[in-house]
């Protein structure tokens, strides 16, 4: 099993280009099945879970190859509307592909989903969705039955806000017969990103990137061309990793606007950034101040990144308290931060940090994506070394995130290749 080898001490200095957004390419990939043909896709960032996304669309019927930093998808012969559970199993996103498969053949049948181990994330609101628009859906032995003669558009109202059931019913809807509203709609950028690539493939879409989306049915979408968005977490993932070793990083190929709730706490914590057209400089500081976190829905802080300022704080000047409103028990990074010498007091899912002077290398494992990318940068400044096993999950988000973090400095290198 592959892990990664971590000595901590130097400070990142240095230009890292941001990667394709994972959370924008796995819907637009999974919304080419709605135009029977090639579509070409650009900036498609090389991760384990493009690669996951790309055999189902296979195993669905489709062609799928790499073309340098993009991707081919063929469509035309996809005749088999599955998903298998040992791809769904292991991919939450995979679930992405019911909408679609529904909109495209009138059934479909999907594993429920399996994916990260951040808390209980229900499928209830894509199937109550789906309904809405007509659909009859069945569980059966952990597959989702889903079938419509043709889905008629509908108001649906989700209780909060999720990426996955808005983009889902809104990929079901494109197609269907009349109009769709979709109420307390999620704002964020990949949503908006998967909206505008169903516009290009001829869908009629009103309001995304707000909470109220009109989506006006035509008879059918034809294949299109598109470019990924930058990846707003990487792009965090960066910001704070020159933040946590007090370096000086230009982040290049990045979307600012996206991760200002990021730069904004980082600026309570007193770093310097500077901000120009598509980058980002931070300048880092001998010891940041600590700051509370609440994560929330877009345009809020992301859940995604509390795990990394969770481990920010752990080296911060003074205490801080970390809630999250949208998944909150995602602190399994807890336990194996404090293995590195934090203080982490975790109660009633409240993290209370109290910052130390600095963390001792150990071995730690990593439970998620962002858990994993959290012990990454713990590493990064720990005394000694930090040696982090189970990295198939940060491979599931980062593109080559140990090559990125060496070309700044870093001393990290893979092993058990």
């Amino acid at each position: 099993m592959e892990r990664f080898v971590i000595t901590g001490g130097p400070r990142l200095s240095g230009r890292v280009l941001i990667s394709g957004s994972k959370n924008a390419a796995l819907p637009i990939m999974a919304a080419t099945i709605l135009g029977a043909g090639q579509s070409r896709l650009e900036n498609v960032p090389d991760l384990r879970d493009v690669a996951t996304m790309a055999k189902l669309l296979r195993l669905i019927g489709a062609e799928v190859r790499r073309e340098g930093h993009g991707l081919l998808v063929d469509t035309e012969h996809c005749s088999h509307p599955e998903a298998p559970y040992d791809l769904v199993s292991t991919m939450r996103a995979s679930f992405y592909v019911l909408g679609p498969l529904l909109g495209r053949f009138g059934r479909a049948r999907v594993s429920l989903p399996g994916g990260c181990a951040i808390g209980p994330r229900p499928v209830d609101f894509h199937i109550k969705g789906l309904r809405a628009l007509g659909a009859t859906i069945t569980l059966d032995g952990g597959y989702v039955l889903a079938e419509a003669d043709r889905l008629k558009g509908a108001r649906v109202v989700f209780d909060i806000p999720s990426m996955g059931a808005t983009a889902n019913v809104m990929m079901a809807a494109v197609t269907a017969e009349g109009t769709t509203v979709i109420e307390n709609a999620t704002k964020e950028p990949e949503l908006v990103a998967l909206a505008d690539f169903l516009v290009k493939m001829g869908a009629k879409i009103d309001g995304a990137g707000t909470d109220r989306i009109e989506i006006e049915g035509v008879k059918s979408l034809s294949p299109a061309d598109g470019s990924i968005i930058p990846d707003r977490i990487e792009t965090a993932t960066f910001l704070l990793a020159g933040a946590i070793t007090g370096g000086n990083v230009d982040i290049a190929g990045c979307c600012p606007e996206h991760v200002s709730a990021i730069i904004n706490k980082l600026e309570e914590c007193g770093v310097k950034m500077t901000l120009g057209g598509s980058a980002i400089r931070i300048e880092g500081l001998e010891r940041i101040g600590a700051a509370d976190l609440v994560a929330t829905a877009y345009p809020g802080y992301p859940t995604d990144v509390q795990p990394l300022h969770t481990a920010l704080m752990c080296i911060a000047s003074g205490s801080s308290v970390i809630s999250d409103t949208v998944f909150p028990d995602r602190f399994t990074h807890v336990a194996e931060l404090n293995r590195l010498g934090a203080q982490i007091m975790l109660e009633d899912k409240v993290a209370v940090v109290k910052g130390v002077e600095e963390l001792r290398g150990a071995p730690v494992m990593a439970s998620d994506i962002r858990a994993g990318a959290a012990l990454v940068m713990a590493g990064l400044v720990a005394r000694g070394q930090t040696q982090i096993s189970r990295i198939y999950h940060i491979d599931r988000g980062y593109e080559r995130i140990e090559e990125k973090l060496s070309a700044l400095g870093a001393q990290i290198r893979r092993e058990g290749k």
